[in-house]
């Protein structure tokens, strides 16, 4: 990340992405440079691989 870029809330950015311009909150963003692929939606706080649902009763 570079000094001054902002990084939103509730945000996914890949491994490896060089983040060079603000990213908004709830998105996922991957790249180099780092851009927007998607908004972070319900069924990404539903399921967290595939249909793998998260059981949040397990999270301590």
């Amino acid at each position: 990340m570079l000094p001054g870029v902002i990084i939103g809330d509730n945000v996914v950015v890949g491994a490896g992405s060089i983040v060079t311009k603000d990213i908004p909150s709830n998105v996922v963003a991957v790249g180099n440079p780092c851009k927007v692929l998607r908004e972070v939606n319900e069924r990404d706080r539903e399921y967290c691989f595939k249909d793998r649902k998260i059981d949040y009763s397990e999270i301590v």
